[in-house]
């Protein structure tokens, strides 16, 4: 049998899943693996930096699930500070230049991989690149920030700035008022979470400047001023300077496709890469392509989006992994789960928002609820808000919004498998969920929610 090779570029979740999963299915006598990662790291949880960051957890070690030399010891030939530059799909081969001495080489391949992940947004404004201001998407990056921080904690006033407000924002804020920091948060739109809708966002909104965090809506940032030193000193929007010793850029991720958009592959609407259910991409029989840099089908709107999650990044790379060895693996879609928290604070979402299911057409109502975390009487019941989505006539659920303290996020999870599984909010109002008081009301909040969304679809006619 003739040995082929597999060829990977990235080495973090959906990448080095891949290579984990094939080489389960095919020893190195018939498949050589060889990833190719530009970073210092491989298989690590770009997710945990903020927390790293904010002292919660040690790091960058305590961040990577499988080191280099862990994949290298399975014979994957894992090669770091090398960045893929071309790809030659006709001539299966790719271009990969060695970041330490410069020089570049072809490499062929039988099978290819793409899992680039995606770029932080980071607009050309006069006085981004300067010292002090840092973007979170690498343990690098990390590190890189912590420096920062170090030099600035003798100073008597300790200034941060987050420019955006989602989840790396919000994230970052929190873990900048634990380092000590005055916070504000500039933020383009009105409300922070822009995943959430606006009504849910202000909750969010209210309770960060109860946290002390200094939230600015409309506040769109036009640039970075710098002082004598040549250091960020302030950040400047159309209508005001806010003074900071560091600023954290937190203004959402693009697919980063450069690479395959140059060789002519197809992506989609967000930018991202358009696979089958195979993870394979459309039209080549010999690349695949998972992780943040790829659209996924929205089950709930059937429309494809560009959702960059660590979760759906593995999942792909379990599915890519068993098809280039030969087995066989389908990644049917999601709903759009996520959670994050700020301080205390709980926000979790799923499915759809309102201008979504208006953009794909969808008639529905909406309801919105208080409730507690647990039986009202039992100590340490947490107050949330429940926020549902469901279609007119047909009550089917269409998204669920949370917001809350502790206990609240994670429900969201109930809401996320009514999803999948196209339940209406009636049967959501019905499931059979754990009860005792020390874990929920006895009617939990998402069904208290699905009950009044009942009440709105039979009115709604």
């Amino acid at each position: 049998m003739t040995r082929q090779r597999l060829v990977i570029i990235g080495g973090d979740a959906a990448g080095m899943s891949a290579a984990s999963q094939a080489r389960r299915l095919k020893g190195p006598d018939e498949l050589e693996i060889v990833a190719f990662e530009r970073g210092n790291f491989t298989s690590y949880s770009a997710c945990g930096i903020p927390y790293w960051v904010g002292g919660d957890v040690e790091g960058p070690d305590r961040l990577v699930a499988r080191s280099p030399e862990e994949h290298r010891a399975r014979d994957i030939d894992v090669r770091l500070r090398s960045e893929v530059t071309e790809l030659d799909l006709d001539g299966q081969r790719v271009r990969v230049r060695d970041l330490a001495s410069g020089g570049t080489s072809w490499t062929g391949y039988d099978r290819l991989v793409i899992a680039t992940g995606a770029r932080p947004v980071r607009p050309a404004l006069p006085g981004i690149d300067a010292p002090g201001v840092h973007g979170v998407q690498t343990l690098d990056d990390g590190q890189a920030l912590l420096d920062t921080l170090g030099a600035v904690n003798g100073a008597a006033e300790r200034r941060a700035v987050v420019v955006g407000a989602g989840y790396i924002g919000v994230e970052m804020a929190e873990a900048l008022l634990n380092r000590g920091y005055e916070v504000t948060v500039l933020n383009r739109g009105e409300q922070p979470m822009s995943t959430l809708d606006p009504d849910m966002g202000r909750l969010v909104h209210e309770a960060m400047d109860g946290l002390g965090i200094t939230t600015v809506g409309g506040a769109g940032v036009t640039k970075i001023l710098t002082g004598g030193d040549g250091r960020v000193r302030a950040v400047a929007t159309e209508d005001a300077e806010y003074p900071a010793d560091v600023v954290v850029l937190g203004m959402g991720v693009e697919p980063e496709t450069a690479l395959a958009r140059a060789a002519g592959l197809p992506v989609g609407a967000s930018g991202g890469l358009l696979t089958d259910l195979s993870m394979r991409v459309r039209g080549r029989a010999d690349v695949w392509a998972g992780g943040d840099c790829v659209e996924v089908l929205d089950l709930v709107s059937g429309r494809e989006r560009h959702i960059p999650l660590g979760t759906h990044a593995n999942k792909h790379g379990q599915v890519i992994g068993a098809n280039v060895a030969g087995g066989y693996g389908t990644f049917p879609g999601v709903v759009g789960t996520a959670v994050s928290k700020v301080c205390s604070l709980e926000i979790a979402r799923t499915g759809l928002r309102e201008r979504d299911a208006e953009a794909v057409g969808l008639r529905f109502v909406t309801v919105t609820v208080e409730s507690t975390s647990r039986a009202g009487y039992y100590p340490g019941a947490a107050p949330m808000t429940v926020k549902m989505l469901a279609e007119r006539r047909t009550g089917r659920l269409l998204g669920v919004q949370i917001v809350g303290r502790e206990g609240a996020a994670k429900r969201v999870d109930i809401a996320a498998v009514a999803l999948t599984a196209g339940l209406t909010v009636e049967q959501v109002a019905a499931l059979d969920l754990g009860y005792a008081p020390p874990f929920s009301p006895v009617w939990d909040p998402v069904q208290v929610a699905a009950r009044k969304a009942v009440t709105a679809v039979r009115a709604a006619g």
